[in-house]
Parts: C-alpha cells; structure tokens; sequence
C-alpha cells in the first residue's frame, strides 16, 4: 500500500491535540504525506502550499467547524474531497453533510482501517489534478490532457521523445479519445511550438474541395472562386498539421498528397507554379489502415509516408483511473460557466461512471457530465441520473467469475462447433480428459448432440 499512496497527500484537522497526532500518525504509517491543523483558519492557510488529495476535519470544531471548512474548501478546490469526522450524537449533522458533497464521515471512534479505506477511496473516486492548480514540470505542453493512468503516462513519454525529432506520426485510436488534444501537446513541445497547429477533419470535407481546402486555390480556378484561398498547408507553414481521420480521405487525392510530402511543395488548383512549404504532419485515424490498404481503399506508399512513428491512444476503458479526474474536470468547467450549485457526484454514481462500457470514450463522458449536471435538482449527483445519462444499458463490468464462465462458454462451444460434437477429440484439444470435460459441458449446459450433424 505504501508505494500507491507515497505521493498522496492528506490534511488532518481537529482542535483535540491527541486525536490530531493520532490520525496523522495513522496516516503516515500507510506512507501518506500528512500536515495537520488544529483549526479552520489554518487549514485554509497549510492548503495554499501543501495542495492536499483529501481533507480530514471534526465537525464540531471553535471557531470555523467541518462544514464552513468544507464550504471554503469547495470555493477554492471545488473537486476536493472531504471526510468529516463526527461523534454519536451528530451523526444527523454529518449525514446532512454528505448531501451537501461532504465525501463520507467516520462516527468516533473508529479504527485504523476505517479510517484508511476511507482515505483511499475518497482519493480514488475524487481524485485531485491539474485543474486545482497543481504544478508540475510537464504542465505547459501537457495540460490539456487530463490523466494520471500507467497507459497515459507511458503514451507521453513516447510522443514526448519522438516530438522533437520532425517525423511523421500516426495516433491511432477510437474516436473520441483525445487525438487532436494529443497531436496539440506534441506540436507545443516540439521545435515549431511558436508554429502554427492547424487541424483538419477530413472526413467533414467534401471529395471535390480536397484539393482547394488543403492546397488552395487562385482566383477563377473553378467557378465560385471569386478570390484566392490560402490552403492548409500554407497556414500550417513552419509548423504542424494535423490529419484527423486520414483514413476517410478519398484515394484519388492520396497520391497528391503522397507527391506533396515527397516534394515538400504544393500547388493551388489554378496556379502554374509550385510553393514551398514547410509543414510537419502528425495524422491519426480509428481505421485499420492495413486493412484497409488491403482492401484498396488507402494507398501503401502513402501509409508508410505518414506512419513513420505510430501512437496508440488507449480507449477510456483501458485507463478507467482517469475517469474520477476527468469528471471532476469537466465538471469545474461546467459549473464555472452555469449557476448550478452541483458540489458532486454521489459515490454510487462516480462507481457507475467508472464502471460504465464508455464506448464514445471522453466525448461521451464529457456529454454524460453535461447532461447528469443540467438534470441534477440539488447539490449532489445521484446514481440514478448517470444511469439515465447512460442510457439505461448495463454500466458495471462483469465480475471476473462471470467473465471466466462466459468465456469458458464460448470456449466449449466453439470447440464443440470445430469438432462437430466430439467429445473426445474436443477434450484433447482442451488438454481435459474426458471426464473433466463432460462436468465443464453440465456446468455450462452444452449438450455435444446438439452440435453433431
């Protein structure tokens, strides 16, 4: 547990001296960095340098208590997470709390380990960023991209290395992941920061205005051009386009722009000479290219041209550690811009997020938040408005029993299928005698007879 907590940190407050030391060195045994106040007034005051994960404060406290604590804490941090600590009698107050946002509260006295798996769920579903002004010396060209995953982490590192050396790169993702956010933050790490980054869907442009969009065109080059238009290329000029969704551009401009990067020139439609361009070119596509060289339908030479370097993006799924932090963010956006009083989600609605398929990956996220906050009738999301938001299909993933019996259904049957029924050939292949394979075909109902011709 040390090594997952080593860089979290917790602020501890309380005016009884003996349960402050306590906590915080309960705290600190589990390998968490801890500052303790003694009230209010100096909690706010620890918060501007030491930047907590999670606020521990009694309730009942002289002077500013928990809950005028909790609504200062939300003011500045509006994502933090709170945990008040509340004696018998004023469970009521600290269960009127939590509907206000408070994270949970722990009834004294409580244990190490309730007060520990406290602490790391609430850093887990509430997860603090760079939204809070947290600093960090990647903060410049990686702000945008809101992530403290493995995946994501090992991703910036690999266009962090490749971004100063001018090749061309390949994102290759789901749609909805972030691929123009990704292809910003290696153009502004990269020599040609101080560039233009200009970025292109091109699956919105039409077939026949591929040419004009990214190369331009004079004026009278075709009917309706009533004035010269500067091309993509040309605006990009020094510094990066970006290609999103190469994979829709229409072959026949393909071995244009193949010819363009060989040449590193273009020519408007109309004109008689070539310009010289200077232009980076950082593509990405949800499309199996090889696929779809192989079905004709995208050019080799051009595939390789731009795929000198390939980033894979992972889906939301595979970075659902993400998912508490990328709420929060986009709920301080919303809230920042609309009078709602939301101060968060519920902890069954953030584990239904987190569980949730996502297969609209961020921008499905993103629009989720968006609806569950205008739908929201008080200070606290509930489950049941994500659940809405989702649409009413099953969020939470399979347990990993019910996964290994699914698949081993499948499994069987697909051996039952490739072997037409037989039973001894099917167990050999499984590597089970046969007396083993008929109690897995009983436990998933599979009758060999019904795969015999």
């Amino acid at each position: 547990m040390v090594n997952e907590v080593a860089d979290k940190r917790v602020l501890v407050v309380d005016d009884d001296p003996s349960l402050l030391k306590l906590i915080s060195m309960r705290l600190l045994g589990a390998g968490y960095k801890v500052e303790s106040a003694d009230s209010g007034k100096q909690a706010l005051g620890i918060m501007e340098t030491f930047n907590p994960d999670l606020v521990i404060s009694d309730l009942r406290m002289e002077g500013m208590d928990g809950m005028a604590l909790f609504g200062a804490t939300r003011e500045r941090y509006p994502g933090m997470p709170v945990i008040i600590l509340t004696a018998h009698g004023t469970i009521p107050d600290a269960i009127e709390a939590t509907k206000k946002g408070v994270f949970s509260y722990l009834t004294k006295p409580f244990d190490s380990q309730q007060l520990l798996t406290a602490t790391a769920d609430a850093i887990r579903l509430h997860p603090m960023g760079s939204d809070d002004n947290r600093q960090t010396d990647d903060s410049n060209w990686r702000s945008a991209i809101i992530s403290r995953s493995a995946k994501m982490e090992e991703l910036l590192q690999q266009a962090r290395q490749v971004a100063d050396s001018d090749v061309s790169i390949l994102i290759n993702s789901q749609s909805g992941t972030g691929k123009e956010l990704l292809a910003k933050a290696i153009h502004l790490i990269s020599d040609r920061a101080s560039a233009p980054f200009v970025a292109v869907n091109c699956a919105a442009i039409p077939e026949s205005l591929f040419e004009s969009e990214l190369f331009g065109h004079t004026k009278g080059a075709f009917t309706g051009a009533n004035r010269e238009h500067v091309g993509l290329f040309q605006s990009a000029n020094g510094g990066t386009l970006f290609l999103d969704e190469i994979g829709d551009m229409p072959l026949n401009f393909q071995v244009k722009l193949l010819r363009a990067l060989q040449e590193r020139e273009v020519r408007p439609v109309g004109a008689t000479q070539p310009i010289s361009i200077d232009v980076r070119i950082i593509s990405a596509t949800h499309r199996n290219l090889e696929q779809a060289i192989q079905d004709g339908e995208f050019r080799e030479d051009l595939y390789y041209r731009l795929n000198v370097v390939e980033l894979r993006l992972p889906p939301l799924a595979e970075r659902r550690d993400d998912i508490p932090l990328l709420v929060n963010h986009f709920l301080n956006q919303i809230l920042s811009r609309s009078r709602k009083q939301v101060t968060g989600y519920s902890d069954e609605a953030m584990e239904l997020l987190i569980a949730a398929p996502w297969p609209g990956n961020v921008r499905q996220l993103q629009n989720v938040v968006e609806q569950t906050v205008a739908l929201c009738s008080g200070p606290l999301i509930p489950a049941e408005l994500v659940q809405k938001a989702l649409r009413d299909k099953p969020s939470s993933l399979p347990s990993f029993a019910r996964a290994r019996d699914e698949f081993e259904r499948r499994y069987l049957a697909d051996l039952l299928k490739a072997t037409t029924g037989n039973v001894t050939q099917a167990a050999r292949i499984a590597g089970r005698n046969r007396t083993e394979f008929y109690k897995l075909l009983d436990k998933h109902h599979l009758s060999p007879e019904a795969f015999r011709e």
